[in-house]
């Protein structure tokens, strides 16, 4: 019966092997686009050092996670491993059982680019309890530790911290986002806590942006809460919104949201936009320039016999969380780049019938606000903006 060293010889001689050498000149010939170069080591291995440009696959999860890594089979793949045994077996699995066309296993693996001098990328890496808190993510391909060190070095605004704004900064803060802003003039009310999930009974008569920032210390310690007691306005939205990578749109007033979409457009910062009355919900993702923004969707406000608020006409106490969630969800894929987010579509949720809708939304061509080249926009326009409150008055 063959030994373990004998059956990786035989293996060698199925697959092709490549120097190290060849794949350091790829990289320095600028041909490193035209080949995968795939690391089959385990986790801790690929985060103490790695070849730069290299995309992490671990060998027990090859045939679950190659294709994502490698999706045309066709293309040059080059796998290596600590010493080129895992990476031969990872090559001989690629080629007879997944059907890659050119795949090579680097001789020597990393100990032997290393021994030749060349360079290795040190990735940032977790703490230990870091790596506790956020192990669930750490598993999932689509975020892994490059998602994970993302959402940290992350800044969202909340736009509210009332029933869309709370489960979105519980589950962000939960998520490990580094740093969140919030934005409320309001203070906690009884009436808030059938479905403002941020906020408790000995919080009531608190600014809800300090009852808010409670709640997420209590989840997460790290995270750093950027607080605005203010109401947004024309006279501060740019200086409020300027520098943060994703806006979470939790307003409950037109006006609000119309001058939201003006600075948000000028600024290039994606929204992610809900809105709950009774028992049904809407969700878009606005992000300017690639897709339509919310004048393409709602190019005036509507009537205010339409337009009721939730004080006014109520809303299901656990709506703003189901949507909220959804949310939370948007902005993490935008940041982590993981799945399609709902740039584009607008997304119709009915409670009462568990049923979700998905409407196409189209940029308009004509639109007053993202129609226009950015490099139009002159500096003196950049900060002015119409008087939302008598527009969206003047339209009931």
């Amino acid at each position: 019966m063959p030994t373990g060293a004998e059956i990786i010889q035989q293996i060698k001689q199925r697959i092709r092997e490549v120097d190290p050498s060849e794949v350091h000149k790829l990289a320095s010939n600028g041909q490193a686009d035209d080949v995968v170069l795939i690391d089959v080591r385990e986790q801790h291995e690929f985060e103490e050092s790695h070849i730069p440009g290299a995309i992490h696959v671990p060998r027990g999860h090859l045939e679950s996670r190659v294709e994502g890594a490698a999706p045309d089979k066709s293309k040059r793949v080059i796998v290596y491993c600590q010493s080129g045994n895992r990476s031969a077996l990872a090559a001989n699995t690629m080629q007879e059982l997944l059907g890659y066309e050119n795949v090579e296993s680097m001789t020597g693996g990393i100990t032997l680019w290393k021994d030749r001098g060349y360079e290795v990328e040190v990735p940032r890496s977790l703490t230990a309890e870091q790596r506790s808190r956020y192990s669930r993510h750490l598993l999932i391909p689509e975020i892994g530790l490059e998602g994970q060190l993302k959402l940290l070095d992350a800044k969202v605004l909340l736009l509210g911290a009332g029933g869309l704004g709370s489960p979105v900064a519980l589950y962000l803060a939960a998520a490990g986002v580094g740093t969140l802003g919030i934005v409320d003039d309001d203070e906690v009310d009884l009436s808030n806590l059938q479905r403002q999930v941020a906020h408790t009974n000995d919080r009531i008569g608190m600014p809800k942006v300090d009852s808010a920032e409670e709640a997420i210390r209590g989840i997460n310690p790290d995270v750093n809460v950027v607080k605005y007691k203010t109401r947004l306005s024309a006279d501060n939205i740019m200086e409020v919104i300027e520098g943060y990578d994703v806006i979470v749109d939790g307003a409950d007033n037109f006006p609000t949201r119309y001058l939201l979409n003006d600075a948000s457009v000028r600024l290039g910062i994606p929204v992610v936009s809900a809105s709950i009355l009774g028992f049904d919900g809407q969700l878009s993702v606005f992000i300017p320039y690639e897709g339509p923004c919310y004048r393409c969707l709602y190019p005036t406000p509507p009537p205010a016999e339409l337009a009721p608020s939730c004080g006014a006409n109520g809303v299901l106490g656990v709506l703003p969380g189901t949507m909220g969630l959804l949310q939370a969800t948007e902005v993490i894929k935008l940041i982590t780049g993981a799945g399609d987010v709902l740039s584009g579509r607008l997304l119709l949720y009915d409670a009462l019938a568990a049923t979700f809708t998905e409407l196409k939304v189209r940029r308009d061509p004509e639109c007053p606000i993202c129609s226009r080249d950015p490099s139009e926009i002159s500096d003196e326009e950049m900060g002015v903006f119409p008087d939302y409150e008598a527009f969206c008055a003047a339209a009931g």
